[in-house]
C-alpha cells in the first residue's frame, strides 16, 4: 500500500542561517505523483531529502498516514530512492545492485531472488542480470536504479532528478515508462525536477517552489492556465507579463505606451497597480488591416523575430507603442508563415488574461 505524506511548515535552515526551505506546508495524496518543481537553490531538492530521512528538519514536522516520521532515521522509513547519477555500485552485477536493499533487510537468497527477476521484468530488463552497470546505457541504468527502489516494495519512491542526464528522445522514453510504473504499482511518488515541461507530463500535481517557499501547488492545468504569482506564471513556460494601473471604472488596466488591456469580467473592479499574464497561443495573429480593432483586447504591431518549433510557429511582434508580445500559433504551412518586417493585428479576449498576486 502507497501512503499519504503530509508536510507540516517545514523549514531546514543551516549553519550561517542559510535558510534553504521555508515554512512549507503541503500534503501529498496516497498514490499520487507528486512533482516538486522549481529552479536551481529554491529548496525542493532538500525538502525532498528531509521527507527521506537525509535531512532533518529545524522545524515543522512530517508525517506519513498521520504517524510522525521527523526524527525516524531514513532506513526505517519504507521508502525507495531514485538518484540523478543513479548511485550503482560500478563492480556489482545489475542483480546484485537491485538485491542491495533485500540483502540490508536479511531476505533468504530464494527469496531475493525471485524479487530481483520480478523487478526487473517491470522496467523491462531481464536478461541483463549479469552485466554490470559500465555496460548499460543511460537508461537502462536509471532503469536498474529504478527496480532497486521498488524492489523493497516501498509506500513511497522519491526521486531526486532521475532523468537529467539522459538525452531528450531517451528522457520522454522514461517518462512515459516511469510515470505507467507508478500507476501500476500504485506509488506514491515525489519527484524533483527543474524541467517545466517535465513535470507539466508526468504529474497529478506539482507545488511549484521559489527561495525555500511554495508558490503554487495545483494540477498541471491549473498551475499552466491559472498561475496565481507572477513567478508562477513567468517560470511555467513562455508568458507576456503586463503591468499597470487599473482606469478609473476598473475595468480595463493602463500598462503604457498607449497599451490599455480590457480585464477578464471576473476581475473588473478596484483601483490600484496590477500584473496580468496572457500566453503566446491565446493570441491570434492575421496579416494587419486599417479596419479599427477592439478596444482593450486587439493590437497592431511589425514581427521582430520567427521561431519555427515544428508544430508551432514563435513570433516576437513588436507594438506600435514599443511593448514586445510572445504569439505562438500551430504550424499551418509555409504559406501561413509571417517573416520579420511583416505588419500584423493581433486579437484575444479579455478572459484570456490572468490576473496575478505580486
Amino acid at each position: 500500500m502507497s501512503a499519504s505524506i503530509e508536510i507540516a511548515g517545514v523549514s531546514k535552515v543551516y549553519d550561517g542561517g542559510v535558510r534553504a526551505v521555508d515554512a512549507v506546508a503541503m500534503d501529498i495524496r496516497q498514490g499520487e505523483f507528486f512533482s516538486l518543481l522549481g529552479p536551481s537553490g529554491c529548496g525542493k531538492t532538500t525538502t525532498l531529502r528531509m521527507i527521506a530521512g537525509f535531512e532533518t528538519p529545524s522545524s515543522g514536522a512530517i508525517r506519513v498516514d498521520g504517524a510522525d516520521i521527523t526524527h525516524v532515521p531514513a532506513h526505517k522509513r519504507d521508502m525507495g530512492m531514485v538518484f540523478q547519477n543513479y548511485a550503482l555500485f560500478p563492480h556489482r552485477t545489475v542483480a546484485e545492485n537491485v538485491a542491495f536493499g533485500l540483502r540490508m533487510r536479511g531476505l533468504d537468497k530464494a527469496t531475493i531472488a525471485a524479487k530481483v527477476k520480478a523487478a526487473l521484468a517491470m522496467v523491462e530488463l531481464s536478461g541483463l542480470e549479469d552485466r554490470r552497470p559500465a555496460q548499460l546505457s543511460g537508461g537502462q541504468q536509471q532503469r536498474v536504479a529504478l527496480a532497486r527502489a521498488i524492489v523493497i516494495a516501498p509506500r513511497v519512491l522519491l526521486c531526486d532528478e532521475p532523468l537529467g542526464a539522459l538525452d531528450k528522445k531517451l528522457r520522454q522514453q522514461m517518462q512515459f515508462e516511469l510515470k505507467q510504473l507508478q500507476k501500476k504499482l500504485g506509488l506514491t511518488l515525489v519527484f524533483v525536477t527543474h524541467d517545466q515541461e517535465e513535470a507539466l507530463a508526468m504529474s497529478d500535481r506539482i507545488a511549484v517552489m521559489n527561495g525555500g517557499r511554495v508558490e503554487q501547488v495545483g494540477t498541471p492545468t491549473e498551475i499552466y492556465n491559472q498561475p496565481t504569482t507572477r513567478f508562477v506564471a513567468d517560470f511555467i513556460g513562455d508568458t507576456n507579463i503586463f503591468r499597470g494601473e487599473r482606469t478609473a471604472a476598473g475595468r480595463s488596466l493602463d500598462v503604457g505606451k498607449g497599451l490599455i488591456l480590457a480585464l477578464p469580467p471576473t476581475d473588473a473592479h478596484g483601483t490600484g497597480v496590477l500584473s496580468v499574464a496572457l500566453r503566446p497561443e491565446k493570441i491570434r495573429i492575421a496579416p494587419r488591416t486599417d479596419a479599427a480593432t477592439t478596444a482593450g483586447s486587439s493590437a497592431h504591431g511589425i514581427v521582430e523575430n520567427t521561431n519555427f518549433l515544428g508544430g508551432a510557429v514563435l513570433y516576437r511582434v513588436t507594438l506600435e507603442g514599443g511593448h514586445r508580445v510572445l504569439v505562438q500559433q500551430p504550424n499551418a504551412g509555409t504559406s501561413r508563415l509571417f517573416v520579420p518586417g511583416n505588419g500584423v493585428t493581433l486579437e484575444w479576449t479579455p478572459a484570456d488574461l490572468v490576473v496575478l498576486k505580486d
